[in-house]
C-alpha cells in the first residue's frame, strides 16, 4: 500500500512539474529545503491521520493484534527492536502508526516508526509517512527521538532492515541480526532500554518467488540492494476476487509480542566488549521471547529462530 502511494505522490508532483502548475512544484522543493532535517528530528506526527478509518479496517483485514507482555515505565526512552521485516512490515506499521493499541496498553510512551532515509526524499509521500509517525533511520534521528531528557520516547527499529525481506518466505524463521550491533550502540550510548518484538505471522503474508542463497536471483537482488539501498522480492498473494494470484496480502493474522524491557545503563563510550555482551543478552532475550509464545499462534515446537 505504502509502495502504491508513494508512486501515486512522485506522479502528481511530476504532473505539477510538466503542467500548468510548475510553480506550485517549485515553491513545494523550496518547503522540501526548508524542511529537509525534520525526518531526523522527531517528525510531524498527526493524530487526525493516525486515527483514520482506513486504518481500522487494515488491521481488521489480517487481522492485527497488539500483545503486551510486561509493563515499560514511562520514566525511560526504549529501543524496540521489531522482528521480523516480512515484505510488508505490516504488524509495525498497524501497531505503532496507527490505533489506540500502543497508547492503551503503554500509556506515557510516544512510538517512533524508524524507516529508510530514502522514503523521505519522496514528494509529498514524505509528508504523509511522517504525519502517521514515522521517522528517518539515521543515527541522527534516533538520537534525537532517544535523547528525551523525560523519558516518554520509543524508538521502534526493524532490525533486519531490508535485506531481511528476502528471507520472507511462510514459516521462515531466519533474522538478518548476528552483524547488526548498531542498535546497540545507540541504546547503550543514550541509556535507552532495550525491547525485543517477534510479529508472529508476518511472513505469512506473500509467497516468494524462491531465492536460496547462492542462487542468480539472490544475487541480483542482493546486488540491488547495496546499490539503491532497499530490497526487491518477487512475491504475489491473492487478487481481489479470488485466491489463486494477485499482491493483496493473504489475510493471515499478525501477533506483535512486545517483550519485556532489558535495564541499559548509559555509557557514552561503549567499547567493543560490551556492545557484544550486550547483544548477547538481547539475542537470547530475544529467543526466550520467541520460545515462550510460539506455542500460541501455531510454530510447531520444533521450530526455533535461526540468526544469521
Amino acid at each position: 500500500f505504502l509502495y502504491l502511494v508513494a508512486e501515486f505522490c512522485c506522479g502528481f508532483f511530476v504532473i505539477l512539474i510538466l503542467g500548468n502548475f510548475w510553480f506550485l512544484a517549485v515553491l513545494y522543493l523550496l518547503w522540501l529545503y526548508l524542511d529537509w532535517e525534520t525526518p531526523c528530528a522527531g517528525g510531524r506526527r498527526s493524530q487526525w491521520v493516525r486515527s483514520w478509518t482506513v486504518w481500522k479496517y487494515f488491521r481488521e483485514y489480517f487481522p492485527i493484534h497488539l500483545i503486551k507482555t510486561s509493563d515499560l515505565n514511562p520514566n525511560h526512552n526504549y529501543l524496540l527492536g521489531f522482528h521480523p521485516h516480512g515484505v510488508l512490515v505490516a504488524g509495525a506499521f498497524g501497531n505503532f502508526c496507527t490505533g489506540p493499541s500502543f497508547k492503551n496498553l503503554f500509556p506515557g510512551l510516544t512510538p517512533y516508526l524508524h524507516i529508510m532515509p530514502i522514503w523521505f526524499a519522496c514528494p509529498f509521500f514524505r509528508e504523509y509517512i511522517m504525519s502517521a509517525g514515522m521517522v528517518s533511520a539515521s543515527k541522527e534521528s534516533v538520537s534525537y527521538v532517544l535523547n528525551n531528557k523525560g523519558g516518554g520516547h520509543a524508538s521502534i527499529i526493524v532490525i533486519g532492515g531490508a535485506e531481511e525481506s528476502l528471507n520472507a518466505h511462510p514459516g521462515s524463521l531466519t533474522l538478518n541480526i548476528l552483524k547488526r550491533k548498531g542498535f546497540i550502540k545507540m541504546a547503550l550510548k543514550h541509556g535507552a532500554y532495550l525491547v525485543p518484538v517477534f510479529s508472529f505471522g508476518e511472513n505469512e503474508l506473500f509467497k516468494q518467488v524462491a531465492n536460496p542463497k547462492g542462487s542468480w536471483l539472490r544475487n541480483v537482488q542482493e546486488k540491488l540492494q547495496k546499490i539503491m539501498g532497499f530490497a526487491l522480492p518477487l512475491f504475489h498473494a491473492r487478487g481481489v476476487f479470488q485466491y489463486s494470484f494477485g499482491l493483496i496480502p493473504y489475510r493471515q493474522p499478525i501477533h506483535t509480542v512486545v517483550g519485556s524491557p532489558i535495564p541499559v545503563k548509559q555509557n557514552l563510550n561503549p567499547t567493543t566488549e560490551e556492545i557484544d555482551q550486550l547483544h548477547a543478552l538481547y539475542l537470547q532475550k530475544l529467543k526466550q521471547l520467541f520460545e515462550e509464545h510460539k506455542r500460541n499462534y501455531g510454530i510447531p515446537e520444533h521450530k526455533s529462530l535461526i540468526f544469521e
